[in-house]
């Protein structure tokens, strides 16, 4: 299984980014794992909420391969703790023998057409957070599963 972090827009903040390296060569160590990023839409002030979400799907779903398996990052999903999310990881290492392709959408959220072709979402927090914070909470907690399952004394209870 691959994993892959498919995000809407540039992270900009250039110590999140830096710390998004830190954790996605980590990652490495355990799993094949990426982070691919669709550009942000041009003249997207000009484009209503919904517009905005349609092109986005779009740019998404051209992303995806048929043999994907998609989760989406959406506050409406299934919540872990870090040890719950861990197991869920491995259950999906198990089973799964193509990509992992995890999500995060643009500001308004996902097109139904995304929503569609998702086979699951998870949410990282009832809070909400800014697009750049959730790809580093989102490669810490990947991060963090892996040394759970490789019982490494990264994770404490």
């Amino acid at each position: 299984m691959k994993a892959v972090l498919l995000t809407v827009g540039k992270t900009d903040i250039n110590s999140i980014a830096t710390e998004i390296g830190v954790y996605t060569k980590r990652i490495a160590h355990y799993l094949p794992f990426s982070m691919e990023v669709i550009p942000d839409i041009k003249n997207r002030k000009n484009l209503s909420k919904e517009l905005q979400k349609l092109k986005e799907g779009e740019f998404i779903l051209n992303k995806l391969c048929n043999t994907d398996y998609v989760v989406l990052l959406d506050e409406g999903g299934r919540l872990f703790d870090s040890i719950q999310f861990a197991q869920h990881i491995e259950k999906k290492k198990n089973t799964i023998s193509r990509n992992i392709v995890f999500v995060i959408g643009g500001p308004y959220g996902f097109s139904d057409a995304v929503k569609a072709r998702a086979n699951e979402k998870i949410s990282l927090s009832k809070m909400t957070f800014t697009h750049q914070m959730v790809r580093l909470i989102f490669v810490e907690q990947l991060y963090r599963a892996m040394t759970i399952l490789s019982n490494e004394p990264y994770h404490h209870n």
